[in-house]
Formats: structure tokens, sequence, C-alpha cells
């Protein structure tokens, strides 16, 4: 099978918004006052998180289908912890990201013990999300700069 391409593309519209775009969606990213922001959406950490939960309920339904199972409901809470030292500039001693992501994975669902651990493991191992937060990603960063010359 070919590989997909996904990509968003955006701009700052002040120094804590960003406003994205993805296929015909918007996306505004922004920080709440306390972080220096206007709170018009969530900031890119709940992003990541939403990202997370939202891969695991496609990956959870396409894999309870393939097991025969029928999901009722779902729910599904995902949180972390990450000090915002090195964010803010005040100290390096602790890492930028998240310290741990903790997944609260709550189905309504007629399933055995059995069936519901291989279902977990089937979501973990096949959620693009979890792999990318899983594993290390190659990551190209290139600055594209044009010149402002007076």
């Amino acid at each position: 099978m070919s590989d997909l391409n996904f990509k968003i593309e955006g701009e700052a519209q002040t120094g804590a918004r960003f406003v994205a775009k993805a296929r015909q969606f918007s996306l505004t990213i922004d920080e709440p006052p306390a972080l220096g922001g206007d709170d018009l959406g969530a900031n890119p950490v709940e992003y990541l998180l939403a990202s997370y939960a939202g891969c695991i309920n496609v990956v959870a339904h396409l894999t309870a289908r393939e097991l025969g199972l029928q999901v009722k409901k779902l729910s599904i809470k995902v949180n972390g912890n990450l000090n915002p030292a090195r964010l803010l500039g005040q100290s390096d001693e602790e890492r930028a990201g998240f310290k741990q992501i903790d997944v609260e994975f709550n189905p309504e669902i007629d399933a055995s013990q059995e069936q519901l651990e291989h279902w977990m493991t089937l979501i973990k191992k096949r959620c693009p999300i979890n792999d990318n937060l899983s594993n290390v990603t190659p990551l190209s960063f290139n600055l594209i700069h044009e010149s402002l010359t007076v």
C-alpha cells in the first residue's frame, strides 16, 4: 500500500495563537491567559492529547469490527504532566515534553477479559499516534527565510 501524506499549514496570529489549515478545516491553537494567550482554542499540548484520543477511537472501532466485537459506548481520557520551566526558559533540568501520558480507556462492550486484552494490544500496535509517541520519529526542521533588505 502506498504512503498517505498528511499536512497542515498556517500562520501565527499572535505570539500565542496559530491558525492551521488541515484540508478544509481550520484549527485555532492558542494558550490560556496565564500562558500569554487569549484562550481562543486548545493549546498545542491539548491538541496532542486530543489527537491521541481521536486516533485511539478510530483504531478501537476499526479493530473491534475486525474482531467481531460491537462497541456500544466508548469514553477516552488522556492526561499528562509537564514542567513548563524549559518552555519558559527558566531551567534545562527537565525535558520540555510530557513526563508521562496516561490513557483511561472505558469501553462498553461485551467481551471476555482475553478478548479485551487482545483488542488493547491491537489498538496500541496499530494507532499511528501511539507509535509516534512511543518511538523516536525522525524530524526535519527546515528554516525558510527571505531576507528583508532595505
